[in-house]
């Protein structure tokens, strides 16, 4: 059969430099043009599992449901794939990696551990990396997630969504809250303090009663990490067409907004901290490479770029003149991934450079989903010649958020309060404007001293 939509991202942070490692590029693996790198590199790793049993009515995903799986191919695939990205990348370390879909608790543990023996071939992969696995509750039993123990995963990843079978049927989901509630057991026996939980609220019709429930249930059965994602309907996915018909109602706002700062003040009071956007850990139990990696990916090293379906990335040091990034778009079509697997190639459609201030601002949007923000030491470290002052300290539109309680920037970072966390989404696109005019202003004054020299 064809293989569909397969892919690894990779993200990566080294230095520039001008020579190529020996022995990491064979004539079938095309070069990068521009600098090459010198030193080593560290780099996250996202493997993407395309195969669901069913489409979920609100998942707009890379995702295929097939009569069969021919998983051979697929793994050959993904081997080929893997090595490739990190060959391409000049990378000599794996700091974390994560399997996601689709629904990668399909796939065999045989093949989840195929692919970490690949990796670890290329490059190093330390024996406490994290290895996160997305999984289905219809897809979690006990055998199967001992089988992904053995291959090599030391954290879970649970798609639980919500914990009313009046919910789960409206998402489409194939498992009822019984089977949640059984899967997170076996998981937490398993993976004892490494097993997250994804909810989603926001749903046509839910109360805020209904999502009160659904959290309070939620925190009685989870381990020390939650993820809630506000449902965004897709164009494209059945829940949108019933909302657009009016055969559902369209959450208000208002609603939306009530029920994410209800879920952190809850969260709050029984000990849980807010480290991203979507992203709740007590204790010690956040993610290195937390799952929404595959839409917003971040690491601890870097900034990263995404873009659909897939791109891995490559981050230099160095400032917006030596700030360059390749990103490769992959093809979802049907048979060139497995083409290319036979050909000892990879399945890059395409390279997008992304450099200067575009670099930046991925910079911003990614470090504002934290707690911590865009650090100093980071944003020097991309752009030493434009400063977070420089940037944002000025009068515009981010002294504006200041004053309005949004924003908040000192000696350590640019970063949003409490209260400017949730209107993240409504305040970017004021930030990157003014993130665009002084990088031009600062283009041209060198400009300028350039032509005067």
């Amino acid at each position: 059969m064809a293989v569909r939509g397969l892919r690894a991202g990779l993200w990566a942070v080294r230095p520039r430099g001008t020579g190529c490692a020996a022995g990491l590029r064979s004539d079938s693996e095309p070069s990068e043009p521009g600098p090459q790198p010198a030193g080593p590199a560290t780099a996250a790793l996202y493997v993407h599992w395309p195969y669901c049993r069913k489409h979920c009515s609100y998942c707009s995903f890379n995702k295929y449901v097939v009569p069969a799986v021919d998983e051979a191919a697929v793994r050959a695939c993904l081997v080929r794939e893997t090595q490739t990205l990190l060959r391409l990348g000049h990378v000599r370390s794996v700091t974390s990696v994560f399997f996601g879909g689709g629904t990668p608790s399909l796939a065999a543990p045989h093949t989840i551990a195929a692919v970490l023996e690949a990796a670890a071939e290329v490059a190093h992969l330390p024996a406490g990396a994290e290895v996160t696995l997305e999984a289905n509750p219809g897809s979690a039993d006990p055998t199967r997630l001992s089988g992904f123990k053995a291959a090599g995963v030391n954290r879970l990843s649970l798609g639980v969504q919500s914990l009313d079978d009046a919910e789960l049927r409206l998402l489409g989901r194939e498992h009822t809250a019984a089977e949640a509630r059984a899967a997170v057991e076996a998981a937490r026996k398993l993976f004892p303090g490494r097993t997250s939980l994804d909810l989603i609220f926001g749903l046509p019709g839910q109360s805020r009663e209904a999502w009160a429930r659904n959290l309070e249930a939620a925190q009685g059965l989870c381990d020390d990490h939650l993820a809630l994602y506000q449902l965004t309907l897709e164009r494209g996915t059945a829940l949108e067409a019933q909302v657009r018909r009016g055969v559902l109602p369209e959450p208000p706002e208002e609603l939306l907004a009530d029920l994410y700062l209800s879920a952190r003040a809850t969260l709050a009071a029984a000990g849980f901290h807010q480290y991203e956007v979507s992203n709740f850990a007590r204790k010690v139990s956040t993610s290195t490479l937390c799952p929404q990696v595959r839409r917003s990916p971040s690491s601890p090293t870097t900034p990263l770029s995404y873009r659909a379906p897939a791109a891995p990335t490559t981050s230099p040091t160095g400032g917006p003149s030596s700030s360059w990034a390749w990103g490769r778009g992959h093809t979802a079509a049907s048979c060139r991934g497995e083409r290319a697997a036979a050909c000892a190639r990879h399945a890059c459609r395409r390279r997008i450079l992304t450099r200067g201030c575009g670099r930046l601002q991925e910079v911003l949007a990614l470090g504002l989903r934290t707690d911590e923000g865009v650090t100093q030491q980071r944003w020097g470290f991309f752009s030493p010649r434009l400063s977070l002052e420089d940037a944002f300290g000025a009068p515009g539109e981010a002294r504006e958020l200041q004053e309005r309680g949004w924003l908040r920037l000192n000696g350590r970072a640019l970063r949003c309060t409490p209260a400017g966390l949730p209107l993240l989404d409504s305040l970017l696109p004021a930030l990157l404007c003014q993130l665009r005019r002084r990088w031009n202003a600062v283009e041209e004054e060198d400009g300028g001293g350039r032509a005067s020299r």
